[in-house]
C-alpha cells in the first residue's frame, strides 16, 4: 500500500518562494519503475500537471511553468519536492503529489490519469 504525506504550502506575497514535500512509503513500482510528480487544482479548473521525474531523475514540466518551479527526487528517502520561486497569484491553488508506475518505454507522463496514488492536497496562497 503506497501513502504519500504531504507538508509544506501556506500564504505567501506574490515573488515569494515555497517548497512542499511529499513523503511516500511503501513500493510504487518493481518493474519499469515509478514516477512521481506534482500536479495543482486552482479553483473552477481540471486538476493539471505542474512537473513529473521518474526513478532516474529525467524531469518534465508543463508549459507555464517557464523555469520557476523544481521538482526533485530523493530516490532512497522516497521523498519528492517541489520548490516554487517568484510566486505568481496565478499560482494559488491546490496542490497534489502523485505517483504511479513508469511505462513501458521510459517516459513519466504529465497526465493525471496514469498516477494511481496521490497526497493529501495542500493549499498555497498568493497574494498580489
Amino acid at each position: 500500500q503506497v501513502q504519500l504525506v504531504q507538508s509544506g504550502g501556506g500564504s505567501v506575497p506574490a515573488g515569494a518562494s515555497l517548497r512542499l514535500s511529499c513523503d511516500a512509503t511503501g513500493t510504487i513500482s518493481t518493474g519499469t519503475g515509478s514516477c512521481m510528480g506534482w500536479f495543482r487544482q486552482i479553483t473552477g479548473k481540471q486538476r493539471g500537471a505542474v512537473g513529473v521525474v521518474d526513478n532516474d531523475g529525467a524531469r518534465r514540466y508543463a508549459d507555464h511553468i517557464e523555469g520557476r518551479f523544481t521538482v526533485s527526487r530523493d530516490t532512497a528517502k522516497n521523498t519528492l519536492l517541489l520548490q516554487m520561486d517568484s510566486l505568481e497569484p496565478e499560482d494559488t491553488a491546490v496542490y497534489y503529489c502523485a505517483a504511479g508506475v513508469r511505462p513501458y518505454g521510459g517516459i513519466c507522463t504529465l497526465t493525471q490519469y496514469a498516477y494511481d496514488y496521490w497526497g493529501q492536497g495542500t493549499q498555497v496562497t498568493v497574494s498580489s
